[in-house]
Parts: structure tokens; C-alpha cells; sequence
């Protein structure tokens, strides 16, 4: 699966609320606790996210870079995360652990995140999603289109996970 991504640092998530709000056309958000586990591995990430939906193993490889870029990704639910997260734990070791309470908003393809991450802050995340011939530049004309209406500027824009801003 595949997706194009972006991800900012938020000064104001009331305000991005509002935006989203505006743009989903709801009257309020989903919002999901998740905890996420990620473990060392040599290539790209992997995680193991808890939440009160249930649990699913990912993993995913995308460029470091600022602004929108493609994201590779696998997702495999898990009936019993506590087992896995302790043998994955011993093979490969746990990189970190991120706590965030994450409003969800959907604008057409795109997922609209607003996190609030245990220990760094708000932040803005966005997901086109991304079907199995859509051409790429699809998602990116959907993300930028979102760049602009919340106003972001290049300031804004990070490269890393939570997982390494904790780190």
C-alpha cells in the first residue's frame, strides 16, 4: 500500500480544528489514544500500534525530507500485542515509545491528523491515501491543496516520525 505524506509542527490546533472541521464537513473528529511501539530494525520503520480499536504491526519506508513525499507501507492486525511487542522486543530491540491522542478527519482520500504527542507538542499529519494505479502526483495535488488551506509554511515542515523527535 502507499500513501503520500506530510507532516508539521502545530502552534495552533484549535485553529486546525476549526480548519478541518470546515473542510470534513463533520461536527466533531474521531479521536484515537494510540501507543506506539517502534523496534530497530535496518530499513525503514516498524511499529507496533495499540489502541482501543486493537492492535496491527506496521511497517513502512518513506524519504526523510520535509514536505509531502510517498510513503511504502504494510499493516497486519494483531490479536495479542502484548506477546508480540515482548518477542520483537527481544529479537530486534525497542527504538522508543510515542503516546499521542490523535483527532482524525477525512477530506475526500486524505486522513487529517492533529496529534497531541506525549513530550513534543501538536502537530498536523496528513495521509492521501493512495489506490493500486493511482498515479502518485494525485496525492500530492490533495496534500498541497491542504498545505494552503491550513497555511503552513516551509517552517512548519518536518522529515522525521515522532519516533525519532523522541529519540
Amino acid at each position: 500500500m502507499r500513501n503520500v505524506e506530510l507532516k508539521a509542527r502545530l502552534d495552533d490546533p484549535d485553529a486546525a480544528e476549526r480548519i478541518a472541521l470546515r473542510l470534513s464537513g463533520s461536527t466533531a473528529p474521531r479521536v484515537l489514544m494510540q501507543v506506539d511501539t517502534y523496534f530497530v530494525v535496518p530499513a525503514g520503520r516498524l511499529k507496533l500500534r495499540e489502541a482501543d480499536e486493537g492492535a496491527e504491526l506496521i511497517y513502512y519506508h518513506r524519504g526523510d525530507t520535509p514536505g509531502p513525499k510517498e510513503s511504502q507501507y504494510r499493516i497486519v492486525p494483531v490479536g495479542s500485542p502484548g506477546p508480540l511487542k515482548e518477542l520483537l522486543g527481544a529479537c530486534l530491540g525497542v527504538k522508543v515509545v510515542v503516546r499521542k491522542t490523535r483527532r482524525l478527519y477525512l477530506v475526500d482520500s486524505v486522513r487529517i491528523h492533529i496529534d497531541e504527542v506525549e513530550g513534543l507538542g501538536s502537530f498536523l499529519e496528513f495521509e492521501a491515501l493512495l489506490g493500486e494505479g493511482d498515479p502518485a502526483e494525485d496525492g500530492y495535488r490533495l496534500v498541497r491543496r491542504l498545505i494552503s488551506e491550513f497555511d503552513l509554511v516551509d517552517g512548519d515542515l518536518i522529515a522525521e516520525s515522532y519516533g525519532e523527535l523522541i529519540d
